[in-house]
C-alpha cells in the first residue's frame, strides 16, 4: 500500500548562491517536512553579496513548466515568490484557476534590502489584483508601506495588517522585524481575514548578518504546515519559530563574504 508524499510546489527565482529564492524554498521545505517541487520564474547571477544580472523565464516556458507539474502532481499547498511581470502574474494565476490550487502563499517581493523597488510600477498594479488569490501573504515592512501608502511603526503594525487584509481580501503576515527598539524581539504581525483576528508573533532577535532569504524560507515553511494540514495560525507560528531557529543555528556560520544564509538543516 503506497502513501502520498506532502507536497509544495515553489513557483519563484532561483538564486545561485543558494541563499534566497527556489533553493532555500526547497530547503525548507524539505526540513519541515514535505516533498518540493518547483517551477522557476527567473535565474539570477546573484551570490552573499548581491545580484549581479537577472535573466527572466520566457513565459511560454514558464507555462509549459506549471502545466507539467500540475498535471501530474497534485500539491497541498503552493508557495509564491517574485512576480517580475504583469504576463508572467496573468500566466501563473491563470494556471492556478484551472488547477483549482488550495493553500497558496504569496510573498509579494517588490523592495530589496536597499529600499530600492525589484519590479515596474505596472507589476506591482498587477500584483495587487492577484493578492486576494492568496490565501495569506508575506509582505515586510517596506513591501507593506507599498501595499497601503503609509510609514508602518510599532504603533500602528496591528492596524496596518487589518487594513492591508480588508483592502485585498486576505490574510496577511506582517514581517515587522525588529521594530521596538526597546525590547529584543522579533515581531510579526498575523492578520486572518476570515476570523478578522489579530496575532502578534514574537521570537528572540538574533543578532547576526545571516539572515538572507529568511522572508522565502518563511514563507515556503508556512505553506508547508498548511499542506500538512495546519490551521493558518498554528501554521505561522510554527513557521517563524522554524525560521528563528535556524537563523540561531546560522548565527556564527561563514559563508561568503557578505550577507550569509540561515541554516535551514542545523548543519555543522
Amino acid at each position: 500500500m503506497k502513501t502520498p508524499y506532502q507536497t509544495v510546489l515553489t513557483i519563484a527565482g532561483s538564486d545561485s548562491g543558494g541563499c534566497a529564492g527556489i533553493q532555500a524554498d526547497i530547503k525548507s521545505i524539505s526540513a519541515c517536512g514535505a516533498y518540493a517541487a518547483s517551477v522557476i520564474t527567473a535565474t539570477t547571477a546573484q551570490n552573499t553579496q548581491g545580484v549581479t544580472d537577472i535573466h527572466a523565464i520566457p513565459v511560454d516556458h514558464l507555462e509549459k513548466q506549471l502545466e507539467a507539474v500540475f498535471s501530474d502532481i497534485e500539491f497541498d499547498a503552493i508557495k509564491i515568490g517574485m512576480l517580475h511581470s504583469c504576463e508572467v502574474i496573468n500566466a501563473i494565476a491563470s494556471k492556478l484557476s484551472t488547477y483549482k490550487a488550495k493553500n497558496i502563499v504569496l510573498d509579494p517581493v517588490m523592495v530589496a534590502t536597499s529600499g530600492d523597488k525589484l519590479i515596474t510600477d505596472e507589476a506591482i498594479d498587477c500584483l495587487k489584483q492577484f493578492l486576494p488569490k492568496a490565501t495569506v501573504i508575506t509582505p515586510n515592512r517596506k513591501e507593506a508601506e507599498i501595499l497601503v501608502g503609509h510609514a508602518i511603526d510599532k504603533d500602528n503594525c496591528e492596524v496596518t495588517a487589518r487594513e492591508i487584509g480588508t483592502q485585498f481580501k486576505t490574510s496577511v503576515v506582517l514581517k515587522g522585524g525588529h521594530l521596538d527598539p526597546t525590547t529584543n524581539d522579533m515581531l510579526d504581525i498575523l492578520y486572518e481575514y476570515k476570523t478578522d483576528q489579530l496575532f502578534v508573533i514574537k521570537n528572540p532577535l538574533i543578532d547576526t548578518n545571516n539572515t538572507h532569504g529568511t522572508g522565502c524560507s518563511l514563507s515556503s515553511s508556512i505553506a508547508t504546515f498548511l499542506g500538512k494540514g495546519d490551521q493558518l495560525e498554528e501554521a505561522v507560528r510554527k513557521a517563524c519559530q522554524y525560521v528563528n531557529q535556524s537563523i540561531a543555528k546560522g548565527k556564527d556560520k561563514a559563508l561568503g563574504r557578505g550577507n550569509g544564509p540561515i541554516n535551514h538543516f542545523g548543519l555543522k
